[in-house]
């Protein structure tokens, strides 16, 4: 009985001595603190979830948290990390302007700052990169989805903008930038007589459209920044019964918007990546820890999703 306690006891010591040599190999290299511009919207989610996921395989922790689209909260947010000594922060600026003092603090922390998706270009700062989508690029690509969609036919828009965002403010820069090409020579134009704020929420957007339409009800488009506002413009369509009358572009492809596409309810997303956004910018953090110099931006180009794309998407419906 004694030696089969004995055996135990052995085992037992062998089993602790085991998980003590382990633990150098599972130990953090440190934290990169993750403030993105709301996580009630799915879009940053996935950017979230992807930072954490590739920061992990080379020995990271994350904290990622959600601004709620308030600058206050985000520059408490960006305290937080620097007071933590985080090695990294990442941030999609609630606004890009006015983040600019608390990322001055974290500069002078010597704290390596990344944008994620929104960004800073503000004087005074230093980020070390900015990786996005190609926001110019994809508003290009939503103008020509709209030029389709009229069919030549011309007509009255609206633009349901984010304008504290710069890159929605891109966005819209792109997508005006080409219907001004197409005006010049067509016989038929497409007019803009209507940009407000669409808050990049459904509620707002609806609110935004619903406003639109009455002050101009015989619109034929719609341009909304993001999928939560163009099926918040969706919805005041349909309560308006002008929902097979005016055409909505929008953009980011969320699960949500492609289904609203495949259905028939938005005409066509320039889509983005949120997924390699959240990898390349762990990427570039780990490439800047090892001295190389990167970029201003890394930009990932849009690619614009119709219905067709939509019945052939095996993820939905």
């Amino acid at each position: 009985m004694k030696f089969r306690l004995f055996l135990v006891i052995c085992a037992a010591l062998i089993a602790a001595c085991g998980k003590t040599s382990d633990t150098p190999a599972t130990a953090t290299k440190g934290t990169i603190g993750v403030s993105l511009l709301t996580l009630q919207n799915p879009f940053f989610k996935v950017i979230g979830d992807n930072i954490t996921s590739e920061a992990a395989k080379h020995g990271y922790d994350t904290l990622v948290v959600s601004a709620d689209s308030d600058v206050a909260r985000q520059s408490n947010q960006v305290k937080d990390f620097i007071v933590k000594k985080a090695v990294a922060i990442v941030l999609s600026p609630a606004d890009s302007k006015a983040i600019v003092p608390v990322i001055q603090e974290a500069n002078a922390a010597g704290i390596p700052v990344f944008t994620v998706d929104v960004p800073c270009n503000e004087p005074g700062v230093k980020i070390v990169t900015q990786v996005a989508t190609d926001n110019f690029g994809g508003g290009k690509e939503a103008g020509k989805a709209m030029i389709e969609a009229l069919k030549g036919q011309g007509g009255k828009i609206g633009v349901l903008d984010l304008k504290q965002v710069e890159s929605c403010i891109l966005r819209v820069k792109g997508f005006k930038e080409v219907l001004d090409a197409h005006n010049a020579t067509a016989a038929q134009k497409i007019e803009i007589v209507s940009e407000l704020d669409g808050g990049g929420a459904k509620d707002k957007g609806y609110k935004a459209a619903e406003d639109m339409l009455q002050a101009h009800p015989d619109m034929v488009g719609i341009f909304a920044i993001n999928d939560p506002s163009a099926l918040g413009a969706r919805g005041a369509l349909e309560k308006a019964g002008r929902a097979d009358k005016v055409v909505i572009i929008g953009f980011d492809g969320q699960p949500e918007g492609k289904q609203a596409i495949k259905d028939g309810k938005i005409y066509a997303d320039p889509i983005q990546f949120p997924d390699k956004m959240g990898v390349e910018v762990v990427r570039a953090f780990l490439r800047h820890s090892k001295g190389e110099e990167l970029p201003p931006q890394m930009l990932i180009p849009t690619s614009l999703y119709r219905k067709a794309d939509g019945a052939a998407d095996a993820s939905l419906k």
